[in-house]
């Protein structure tokens, strides 16, 4: 499949600027991600410095296990050379291979489902290892232990890949079950998800925020996608209406939300990963699976990187490869962000909208994060099967 077919053929024709913007970031972030690779896995950031002769340059920093394993998924989307050349030489199953060597001292249920996930996606001979891992993870928890909704969201993904890979055998099987069960349950009676799938702080537990909402999308569009699941769809379905009813009249993607009724609580920052892959990422997913088709939705969402009411940086910088993380409000103690959540904890719908002119969303973050680009690569280059009985199509 070329880039001309697939999810960018059929954006291309709607929208033939939108689609011609994202065959430009697909390049770049090919170019982008050597930088941040080193010894078999990807730094946490690469961070923009101003020089004295008034250039800024991209200085590497820290080391990620999950922006690295997120980065093996969207590199996995491209032919042999291709990964190659976005890893140093390396092909994504020495990505994996890497990662799946530090499970044992890997904690963090997210991280540990990403690797399985990775290893999934790439039929990775040791996939047991990452299922077992995540399964040590899991066991652990106890009933009614919170678990963040993204990372059960990832979880889910993981075991559908899976599943997908090495069939129904009945451990898997009822394991696959547990967690799409999880996930539904926990939206509940909600118009969107929460933060967390369980009891959380008192000010904070309406609020769920877009990655909230994108990976739990994602996860149960694929589940329906595999076994046929028609309440994955519906509630897949209802996210996705959900975010779209909200999307900023710019194409913004907006950052928090109140669960119980799907406002805005907080729509600052605006990030570039949400515009460019992770909106794009969970709505065509939806649309793979036999959902609804938010395509205009997604360009709406695309332009906004490239014309934006809120700051006039460009935010797509060619000569590092990378984008600047996100157009935010200069408020580095998120005092916006805890205000409205108390205040629509009390009182749903309040906004204060003098926080607005004390804090307008005025400040560029310049970094970039390698997942940004990861998951450009696998919004765009991916397709998702569709393998229940009578999905084909």
């Amino acid at each position: 499949m070329t880039r001309h077919e697939g999810r960018l053929g059929a954006l291309a024709e709607i929208d033939a600027p939108a689609a011609a913007l994202v065959d430009r970031m697909v390049d770049l972030s090919v170019r982008g991600l050597p930088p941040g690779y080193a010894n078999g896995e990807f730094v946490f950031t690469r961070r923009g410095r101003l020089g004295d002769d008034g250039r800024w340059t991209a200085v590497p920093e820290g080391r990620s296990v999950r922006y690295s394993a997120i980065v093996a998924l969207g590199v996995a989307t491209l032919p042999e050379d291709g990964q190659r050349a976005a890893l140093a030489g390396d092909t994504v199953a020495d990505l994996v291979g890497n990662l799946v060597k530090g499970l044992p001292d890997i904690g963090n249920l997210g991280d540990v489902a990403l690797i399985a996930w990775a290893a999934a996606e790439i039929a990775h001979p040791e996939l047991d290892r990452g299922l077992h891992r995540l399964a040590e993870l899991e066991g652990a928890l106890r009933t009614g232990d919170p678990v963040h909704t993204v990372e059960a969201s990832w979880a889910l993904a993981a075991l559908t890949a899976a599943h997908r890979v090495l069939g129904g055998a009945s451990e898997l099987e009822k394991r696959l079950e547990h967690a799409g069960q999880r996930l539904l349950t926990g939206l509940g009676s909600d118009r969107l998800y929460r933060h967390v799938l369980g009891p959380a702080s008192w000010y904070r537990a309406h609020v769920g925020c877009f990655a909230d909402q994108v990976y739990p999308l994602q996860a149960l569009a694929r589940l329906h996608a595999h076994t046929g699941d028609d309440a994955a769809l519906r509630a897949a379905e209802q996210i996705a209406a959900g975010i779209c009813a909200a999307q900023g009249p710019e194409g913004q993607w907006w950052w928090h939300y109140d669960a119980r009724t799907g406002g805005v609580v907080e729509g600052y920052p605006v990030y570039s990963v949400h515009q460019l892959s992770m909106a794009p990422m969970a709505l065509l997913d939806l649309a793979d699976a036999g959902g609804t088709s938010y395509m205009k939705d997604i360009a709406l969402g695309l332009h906004w990187m490239t014309a934006r009411p809120e700051i006039d940086d460009e935010l797509i910088i060619d000569d590092l490869d990378l984008t600047w993380r996100k157009a935010a409000r200069d408020d580095p103690k998120k005092i916006v962000r805890g205000v409205r959540a108390v205040a629509t904890a009390i009182n749903q719908g309040s906004r204060i909208g003098v926080l607005d002119r004390i804090y307008p969303p005025l400040a560029v973050d310049r970094e970039c994060r390698p997942y940004e680009l990861g998951w450009l690569l696998y919004a765009w280059l991916f397709s998702l099967p569709r393998d229940a009985p009578g999905k084909q199509g």
